[in-house]
């Protein structure tokens, strides 16, 4: 991942931001939005692409474009970074190759200890019968 070409893909707007707030809600544009274009973004190559849009698909609108909203303060500025911040820690995770699971051995001793704790348990229900005469 190659983050200043990401970052130079990101397109800001200022909007004014919702809810209660009073004058200054009313007359400043502080809220943030975020679009980042994944489809036709250059940064990423087909498999990150691919990798991503999976991963963040609820996130994304019909046409592959991702959309970040922050309004958490009174500065542009800010809410900027913040922003800008979410959005390079979501894309590092959508980015992240997962593990891939080695299956373990059982060991030996737990194998002879479950065929050892069986055979003892058969030997206790066998002494429970009547006996045979």
């Amino acid at each position: 991942m190659e983050t200043e070409k990401i970052l130079t893909e990101i397109s800001f707007k200022a909007v004014r931001s919702s809810g209660p707030g009073g004058q200054n809600v009313n007359k400043v544009a502080s809220k943030v939005v975020l679009t980042f274009d994944l489809v036709n973004s250059a940064a990423l190559d087909e498999e990150e692409k691919e990798r991503a849009i999976k991963k963040l698909k609820s996130k994304l609108t019909l046409e592959g474009i991702l959309i970040l909203n922050c309004d958490e303060d009174r500065s542009q500025l800010k809410n900027k970074t913040i922003v800008t911040k979410r959005f390079l820690d979501l894309i590092e995770k959508a980015l992240l190759v997962p593990k891939k699971r080695k299956p373990t051995k059982i060991p030996k001793s737990v194998v002879e200890k479950r065929l050892k704790d069986k055979s003892t348990l058969s030997e206790i229900k066998q002494n429970r019968k009547k006996p045979e005469l």
